[in-house]
């Protein structure tokens, strides 16, 4: 494990990092095949009491051959506060996860998936989880992606 160069900037607080990844929109993650970089910017749901993201994803694409190959993932959340004009800094709180992604094969587990998601960003849930969750074949033609994460490091200008 890297240690945060800058200390005074670090966050140690485990809730204060789950807080930042749970209210974040976007989480830019990172794979690697053969030493081919690819970095991808998702929407994710956050499962805190598993320790996981999910993310859903179109059956086939370059995502899902990277993850084949490699399952070791590494992924960004940027808590954005702004750029502070004259003082050339940006105040912002950012969330390194590292782990393993993993296609969701259980049926269980996918319809679990698509639910955290839908909490995560959806106000009022409930129309979206009539109109897309309750459809099997909206649910089939959706490949869900679970990050487990296994370390979880954090720092901050704020």
């Amino acid at each position: 494990m890297y240690h945060v160069r800058r200390r005074e900037r670090e966050i140690r607080n485990e809730a204060e990092l789950h807080r930042i990844v749970n209210h974040s929109r976007f989480v830019t993650v990172a794979l690697c095949r053969d030493g081919e970089p690819y970095a991808v910017t998702l929407s994710h749901g956050y499962d805190e009491e598993h320790g996981c993201l999910y993310f859903h994803a179109a059956p086939e694409g370059q995502k899902l051959d990277f993850i084949r190959s490699n399952p070791l993932t590494c992924a960004t959340v940027v808590e954005d506060h702004g750029y502070v004009t004259g003082d050339c800094s940006h105040k912002y709180r950012s969330v390194v996860l590292r782990g393993t992604m993993a296609m969701v094969d259980d049926e269980q587990e996918k319809l679990h998936a698509m639910e955290v998601l839908v909490r995560h960003h959806e106000g009022q849930p409930e129309q979206v989880r009539r109109r897309f969750l309750s459809d099997p074949a909206w649910t089939a033609g959706v490949v869900m992606l679970r990050l487990d994460v296994q370390e979880m490091t954090g720092k901050g200008n704020c």
